[in-house]
């Protein structure tokens, strides 16, 4: 004859072993298989790739088990867009420029896009709705700041100060803000403004060469997705043909390019990488506000000068952010 108590414990012995033995595993792990994530990103740029995927990991992504990186070439892909999400649908797009964002759009409302776009207004231009609740499935860096033209032939008229004719390469299907800009500056100077737009890498060449029968003194790029893609190939030809020369982009003067004013990239792909995290660990990306690029650089190219037979005010070197010798 057992006790009350001893009967008690005997029992909450038994219970604890069946649920002991309920919640042993049956020849399936112990862990839930952890969901690998797919991000897609538009970019011919391995710096891109490399920054973008190195602050995921920093942030506790491992790529191959918790995420998985589908890497798109750039060049013409707003006409494949279409295709390659249908064939493996991301859980967020990372791309650059208007006409791929918009064709973006276009393809799904539901997929979160993060945006890298150096051209447009994002409200009037319809990619958002404010800037700080973007409200559909987009958002973003967006520089607008088409004054920015302006900041760069200021420079270029400190390396040459009887600047009067001046050459622009340019996208005319998205850069006409800068483009505006531009001219309007050059009008206030009296310089008369020679341009030559692209649509592709493949027209480069052609653009450099009609840009040459005007004889600039100097030529400044605006920003544009092939213009980004095509810095190498605009570097060589401005060097051949003894032609001072900036961009917005950062990564410029690393080509051969004599300056660069605008954005750092390596910092705009940084907080591209954050927009990422946070929409995948469960952020809406319609709740996400829109965010300027948050880090300019001058950068100068020193032996790009010297071949060009240009002394650089000592006043602009010491300002350079980066100094290329």
């Amino acid at each position: 004859m057992t006790d009350g108590c001893g009967g008690s414990i005997a029992r909450r012995g038994l219970l604890v072993g069946m649920a002991a033995a309920l919640a042993a595993p049956r020849g399936a792990p112990a862990q839930p298989t952890e969901r690998t994530a797919r991000v897609g990103i538009y970019t011919t740029a391995p710096s891109w790739r490399d920054s973008i995927a190195g602050v995921l990991r920093d942030r506790g992504w491992i790529e191959g088990r918790s995420i998985a990186f589908e890497w798109h070439g750039a060049e013409n892909s707003h006409t494949r867009l279409g295709e390659d999400v249908a064939r493996m649908p991301p859980d967020v797009l990372v791309l650059g420029g208007p006409l791929r964002i918009r064709e973006a759009m276009r393809v799904t409302t539901t997929i979160p896009i993060i945006g890298l776009d150096l051209e447009s207004d994002p409200v009037t231009s319809g990619f958002v709705k404010t800037l700080a609740r973007p409200g559909g499935n987009v958002s973003g860096l967006w520089m607008d700041l088409p004054e920015i033209a302006g900041k760069q032939i200021q420079f270029l008229r400190e390396v040459i100060p009887n600047l009067n004719r001046l050459g622009v390469v340019w996208d005319d299907r998205i850069g006409k803000p800068q483009f505006d800009q531009v001219q309007a500056v050059c009008r206030g100077t009296k310089t008369s403004v020679h341009a030559a737009s692209v649509h592709g890498v493949a027209d480069i060449d052609g653009a450099m060469k009609r840009l040459l029968t005007e004889r600039p003194q100097a030529i400044v790029l605006l920003t544009s997705p092939v213009i980004s893609n095509g810095l190498a190939r605009i570097a060589e030809l401005a060097l051949e043909s003894r032609l001072p020369s900036i961009s917005p982009f950062s990564t410029f003067p690393g080509f051969g390019g004599l300056m660069a004013y605008g954005p750092d990239f390596p910092s705009m792909w940084r907080q591209l990488a954050g927009y990422v995290d946070r929409v995948l660990r469960g952020a809406k990306v319609g709740d996400l506000p829109v965010e300027r690029p948050a880090k300019f650089t001058l950068v100068v190219n020193l032996k790009t000068a010297k071949v060009l037979g240009l002394t650089l005010p000592q006043a602009l070197i010491l300002r350079a952010d980066e100094v290329i010798q």
